[in-house]
C-alpha cells in the first residue's frame, strides 16, 4: 500500500493532470459496464449492465447461466434458433441479471437508466420497461430492430453511447 505524502508538499499539480482525463459519469459509468462485462461465461458475447440512479450503482449483472447450473465455458452454449438467428438458451442477459439483483435485494430501479455493453434485445427492452428504468446507454449495436421500435413506442429512451 502506498503511504501517504508529505502533508507540506505541494501535489496540486498532481490533481491538475488527474482533473484532465478524469470521465464524464456517462464515461464512467459505460466503462464499469465493460468491467463487469469481464464476469460473462459467454463464450459467444460478453455484456455487462450498470444500474443507475442520482450517479449512484444501484446493480451490475452480466450474462451467464443462472445461479447453481453450469456455464458455457464449462459446457457449451444451448443454442436454438429464435426470432430467425442462433440464441444461447442456457445463459440469462447482462440486463436480466441486473434487474434480478434488484430485486433479490430489495432494491427499487425506478427512475433509474441502465448503462450496457450492447443494445439490449427485445426481452430485455420489455423487462427494462417494466422495471421502471427510464433511460438506456448503451455502447455496442445488436441486430434487434424491432427492441429499438418497441422501446421508442413505449417511451423509453436509447441512447448509444
Amino acid at each position: 500500500m502506498e503511504r501517504f505524502k508529505n502533508p507540506g508538499e505541494d501535489t496540486s499539480g498532481e490533481h491538475e493532470t488527474l482533473k484532465k482525463v478524469r470521465p464524464s459519469w456517462d464515461e464512467y459509468f459505460m466503462r464499469i459496464s465493460h468491467e463487469v462485462a469481464t464476469r460473462s461465461t459467454c463464450p459467444r458475447l460478453a455484456v455487462g449492465a450498470v444500474i443507475v440512479r442520482d450517479k449512484r450503482i444501484l446493480t451490475t449483472g452480466y450474462n451467464g447461466s443462472p445461479s447453481g447450473l453450469p456455464h458455457c465455458d464449462e459446457v457449451g452454449c444451448l443454442i436454438r434458433i429464435v426470432d430467425g438467428r442462433e440464441s444461447c438458451q442456457r445463459t440469462l442477459h447482462a440486463e436480466q441479471n441486473a434487474i434480478i439483483q434488484a430485486a433479490y435485494h430489495g432494491v427499487s430501479v425506478t427512475g433509474s437508466s441502465i448503462y450496457c455493453t450492447h443494445q439490449p434485445c427485445l426481452m430485455c427492452v420489455k423487462m427494462i420497461m417494466n422495471a421502471g428504468i427510464e433511460e438506456v446507454r448503451y455502447a455496442g449495436g445488436y441486430p434487434d430492430p424491432l427492441a429499438m421500435e418497441l422501446a421508442a413506442e413505449g417511451g423509453l429512451r436509447m441512447v448509444r453511447f
